[in-house]
């Protein structure tokens, strides 16, 4: 990647993470926000970052993420010292990212920093969730406590397509376009 940096070991979900930092040293720990695992063990997102932190209060720590949801962009950034990036970044912005972290300086990358410029109405003032119906938020904690489309559709006398429907309006109002946004929304704001 850069000269003077060494990759140490790559991890593909939050258990496998903590395993590998438990075992391997390193200085810095660059890391994917959302990072699902299957059992659920042990939970991605911000939650895991300050899991890390506790742990390994010396380990210097960049979050990279495709989540432009300006509210979790703010959870993350005002939980201090955690430098951010988006996926988007180039290689470049990644190092000195982590040069800046290294020197204990909190960094944002460009595009979180744009993200964050945007102006707010006020609908976006609320927490993300409140902005959710009753159904929409029904759907969408059954959804993120693991069951699926047709469980909920049964549990909450819904058809199959209403469920869709709300969970993708919910989505909307969230502004978060996939499943690990959500979980991460979620995460940082309840339902």
């Amino acid at each position: 990647m850069h000269a003077g940096v060494t990759i140490v070991g790559e991890a593909a979900t939050p258990a496998s993470l903590i395993e590998l930092l438990q075992h391997t040293p390193c200085d810095v720990l660059v890391t994917d926000l959302t990072m699902p695992e299957a059992s659920g063990a042990i939970e991605d997102g911000l939650d895991l970052v300050r899991r890390i932190r506790s742990g390994w209060p010396l380990l210097h720590i960049v979050v990279m993420t495709a989540l432009m949801n300006t509210a979790i962009l703010r959870a993350i950034v005002s939980d201090g010292g955690i430098t951010v990036l988006s996926k988007m970044e180039t290689r470049d912005e990644l190092r000195q990212a982590i040069e800046a972290d290294v020197k204990g300086e909190a960094y944002v990358g460009r595009s979180i920093v744009e993200a964050l410029a945007q102006p707010l109405d006020e609908a976006c003032d609320l927490p993300p969730v409140s902005r959710l119906s009753r159904k929409q938020a029904e759907v969408i904690r059954m959804f993120v406590r693991g069951q699926s489309t047709s469980e909920i559709a049964i549990a909450l006398g819904y058809h199959r397509r209403t469920v869709i429907r709300q969970k993708r309006e919910a989505m909307a109002k969230l502004g978060v376009t996939n499943d690990p946004g959500l979980f991460s929304c979620v995460r940082a704001h309840g339902v």
